[in-house]
């Protein structure tokens, strides 16, 4: 049975086959495992890559993630007046925000080990309690889902401090600053004012902008998850740079007398607006530029008026009158055309290149002094004089005095006023500008024309800015203009006498003042209307005290005042501003009696009974 043969098989390659599949298998675990290697390796190289090499900045973008900067801003510098009062200042203050998405009891963990949590209920009681409000207002201003919500506007250092010591993660605060003016409209318009974005906007706030902007800092730090401030991680820190402090050259006693004087009497003639300037001669030093309404800049928005963005000594053009024949009297005895009692025969009027001149009061023929001519304002009598100069030599002499530029103050939107070139004169114009008509500058302008008499001849453009003061206390001060001759000291000391002349025998003796010698000239123009040809008047008085010994110069302009014009002039303001300045700074009482040039030519006779103003 043993030997009986078995039938064949059906499957020939059977044996082949199970091995070929054991050899499959073999190689399917090996590429499994070759590819669980390869993996294993990839792994390790990616571990190596983000974790050691980073070279997709994945560390540093998780670093940037916890990163927080803020803002330090420069605090603004101080003005001052010239003896140091605060004239603006800043005040650092914070406005703290909080983003509700993150509002969460908070645990902070101390360097010594130890943890403390503070409550979402325990946070709004301090934080009310630090900023001094409802428990219920913070509560509102924590619910939510916004991502910044103010809590509370302008908190001091100190509350931020104290907020700051919470370390709660969902309390920012952005630092701001807040501009505080002190004085309120006093020199308001000198001063300035900057809008809500911090931004300088008027006055010497904008004139001297980049120095008291100061330079902003940065501070950077890291945050956890929960929004706490991580102590111990490094941080970056710039300072910011403070600015200075800029002191002017404005007095603010002086400038409370003039803005009172003349605000009060511009209030009594319902005029338009008035100005006062007061200029120290020695150096053209201004001490107030005043005027009779100024913003406030604690709350300039309030203003009735854009014109008191700028003070109007310095930006409004006005045709000056008879103040200008200061000027002519300067340049013709300069000259060598006239001197101040020499003899001038003045007609009721004057005819000249087919041109009737009047004056504004009635008289015949006389026989004037140019001092007579000038005391008692007539027109006759300048134009008479005046035309002994070409009309060449008129415009450059209005020149020298600066008319028709500006003079440099650091103030903002300082007019040039108008001066026609001679060659465009008109016939009449060529003889109107003797006495200050057909031409126009800023009060601040007239106020330099006296300055320069009263400087023996030497024109010193107005500065407003003493110094600068860093915050370390150094001070750079500021360059006075240069000096500029512009007739001999001669020839100001004979127009010194003739203004006086216009204050003891002459038409203004309403701007005497008590126990001091004093000169000056009255000027009355007519206003330009807003719809062309002229509405009113200008009227204005400048001057010097004392004569004998000039330290200062007041100009007063009043615009528009409504009254009869032969009443209605600035010579008492002026009288009043001059008094004040003179007792402030401590000069003496003139030790000699005031003096008159005679008026009429061969007499020594005194004023007319009606001179006019003009």
């Amino acid at each position: 049975m043993s030997d009986t043969p078995q039938p064949p098989s059906d499957n020939p390659d059977r044996h082949s086959d199970s091995s070929g599949f054991a050899r499959l298998t073999s190689r399917r675990e090996f590429v499994v495992l070759l590819i669980g290697l390869a993996s294993l390796v990839l792994l390790a190289l990616r571990l190596v890559w983000v974790q050691g090499l980073d070279l997709s900045g994945r560390a540093a973008n998780a670093e940037n993630d916890r990163l927080r900067h803020e803002a330090l801003p420069a605090l603004r510098g101080e003005i001052l007046d010239r003896n140091g009062s605060v004239l603006a200042r800043s005040i650092q203050r914070y406005d703290i925000a909080v983003d509700q998405t993150l509002v969460a009891d908070v645990t902070v963990r101390h360097p010594d080990g130890t943890s403390e949590t503070t409550t979402v209920l325990d946070a709004i009681r301090k934080l009310a309690d630090i900023l001094h409000v409802k428990d219920d207002d913070v509560k509102n201003a924590l619910d939510g889902d916004a991502n910044f919500e103010y809590l509370y506007r302008a908190a001091t250092p100190e509350q931020w401090n104290s907020i700051q010591d919470l370390q709660l993660g969902f309390v920012t605060a952005e630092p701001v600053s807040q501009r505080s003016y002190p004085n309120g409209p006093l020199g308001g318009s000198v001063v300035g004012f900057i809008g809500g974005d911090d931004e300088a906007l008027a006055g010497i706030e904008l004139s001297q902008d980049e120095v008291l902007r100061g330079e902003d800092g940065s501070r950077v730090f890291e945050i956890s998850a929960d929004g706490v401030r991580i102590p111990v991680a490094p941080h970056d820190e710039t300072l910011p740079v403070d600015g200075s402090s800029v002191q002017l050259t404005l007095d603010r006693d002086v400038q409370y007398y003039a803005q009172e004087a003349v605000a009060a009497r511009a209030k009594e003639l319902d005029a338009e607006w008035g100005t006062a300037v007061v200029l120290r001669v020695s150096d053209g030093t201004v001490l107030a530029l005043a005027d009779s309404s100024m913003v406030d800049p604690n709350e300039p928005g309030r203003t009735d008026d854009e014109g008191d963005y700028s003070p109007r000594a310095v930006a409004a053009a006005v045709e000056p009158g008879s103040t200008q024949k200061t000027l002519t009297a300067a340049a013709a005895i300069n000259e060598g055309k006239i001197e101040p009692l020499s003899e001038v025969p003045v007609p009721a009027e004057l005819t000249i290149d087919g041109q009737t001149f009047t004056d504004a009061f009635n008289h015949g023929a006389e026989d004037r002094t140019f001092a007579g001519v000038i005391a008692d304002s007539m027109n006759t009598g300048t134009v008479e004089v005046g035309s002994k100069l070409s009309a060449e030599q008129r415009h450059s002499w209005l020149k020298k005095f600066g008319v028709g530029d500006v003079t440099g103050i650091e103030i903002p939107g300082e007019t040039p006023g108008l001066l026609a070139d001679w060659t465009a004169w008109d016939d009449r114009q060529q003889y109107t500008v003797l006495f200050g008509q057909g031409v126009s500058q800023s009060p601040l302008r007239t106020a330099t024309i006296f300055q320069t008499m009263g400087n023996d001849g030497v024109r010193i453009e107005p500065r407003i800015l003493q110094a600068v003061i860093d915050t370390e206390g150094n001070r750079t001060e500021s360059e006075a203009a240069e000096p500029v001759r512009v007739v001999s000291a001669e020839t100001a000391q004979k127009v010194r006498e003739i203004l006086e002349s216009v204050v003891t025998v002459g038409g203004a003796p309403e701007a005497a003042v008590d126990g001091y010698r004093v000169g000056g000239k009255s000027g009355t123009a007519e206003a330009p209307g807003e719809q062309g040809g002229y509405d009113g008047f200008t009227t204005s008085f400048a001057g010097i005290g004392p004569i004998e010994d000039p330290q200062y110069v007041v100009a007063v302009t009043l615009q528009r005042p409504q009254g009869d014009v032969r009443e209605i002039g600035a010579a008492g303001v002026f009288s009043e501003i001059m008094g004040q300045v003179l007792k402030h700074y401590g000069v003496s009482p003139s030790d000699s009696e005031p003096e008159g040039l005679p008026k009429f030519f061969g007499k020594d006779e005194g004023r007319n009974e009606d001179p006019g103003q003009t």
